[in-house]
């Protein structure tokens, strides 16, 4: 029989928990402030080694196959990169890093996959929608979607594996097999873990609230990554061996002003382009 897991008990194992990253929280807390510059982006990175050689190297590549200098300024990198593309690259870096420290050692291959693949969806449907929501903070919680079930992994193995072999045999979402026997589910969980770590009421509310989104709207960050977990699994970004197709919310698309006609096409496109390069730079980098 399961334990039934309160917030207090959560909290309590953050001493064994990897540190969250605070360079994430500097890059969010720079989003938000309207003096946020180049010059402050530039001082975070650089200091952290791994993300300042990605960030040249990400320039690099851009100037060898144009025909200029090699770039070794962190500055001169980041003004010629574009802030965005930094900001996406040095959360995910980052991120990558953190979450296989969280993980076992045997499920982070399938975990870290499977959480860049929702981020990789969502990244995109931040910039197809015309709802005011962030791409940082939509990167931030579709990478975090599912934090909760490696709590769950490293505290509760034997009750996830029953959650899960129980969801599979009844064909119903895990949430619903894991409130049975924990009392919570992942969602939850994760939620109480990002608000512990500081991250924003818009992130903490959109992985909370990704199998139940009905609960969590208004919010558009809930749309964002409810939407894109089902895009993952619709088009196996992360290539599982089971790939499931969730019901997806007609509310969370009418928010984003999703219709899936013809313009649809081309986000599936920009979605599959960009999952051929997402995977092998930062699991080989971070």
């Amino acid at each position: 029989m399961a334990t039934h897991i309160t917030e207090q008990r959560v909290l309590d194992t953050r001493d064994y928990l990897p540190a969250f990253p605070m360079v994430v929280l500097q890059i969010l807390q720079t989003l938000d402030d309207p003096e946020g510059s180049l010059s402050l982006l530039s001082s975070q990175v650089e200091t952290d080694a791994v993300i300042a050689a990605r960030v040249l190297s990400l320039c690099n590549r851009a100037a060898g196959s144009q025909g200029r200098a090699t770039v070794n300024n962190v500055f001169t990198a980041l003004s010629l990169v574009g802030m965005a593309r930094v900001r996406e690259a040095a959360i995910t870096i980052k991120m990558a890093s953190f979450m296989q420290d969280f993980s076992p050692a045997s499920a982070q291959e399938y975990y870290w996959t499977h959480s860049l693949a929702c981020a990789v969806c969502g990244v995109e449907v931040a910039h197809y929608t015309h709802a005011d929501v962030s791409v940082d903070a939509s990167l931030i919680a579709c990478l975090l979607h599912d934090v909760g079930q490696l709590w769950l992994l490293r505290f509760e193995p034997e009750g996830l594996k029953a959650a899960l072999q129980a969801a599979e045999d009844r064909d119903v979402e895990i949430d619903v097999t894991e409130r049975e026997l924990f009392g919570v589910d992942h969602a939850t969980i994760g939620s109480w873990l990002a608000r512990s770590w500081g991250l924003s009421a818009d992130i903490c509310k959109g992985i909370a609230f990704h199998h139940a989104p009905a609960q969590g709207l208004p919010e558009p960050l809930v749309a964002v990554v409810h939407v894109s977990e089902v895009l993952n699994h619709a088009l196996n970004l992360a290539h599982a061996r089971r790939s499931h197709v969730r019901t997806i919310s007609e509310a969370c698309c009418e928010l984003l002003g999703m219709d899936w006609g013809d313009d649809s096409h081309s986000l599936f496109g920009r979605i599959e382009a960009r999952s051929r390069h997402a995977f092998a730079p930062y699991l080989s980098e971070a």
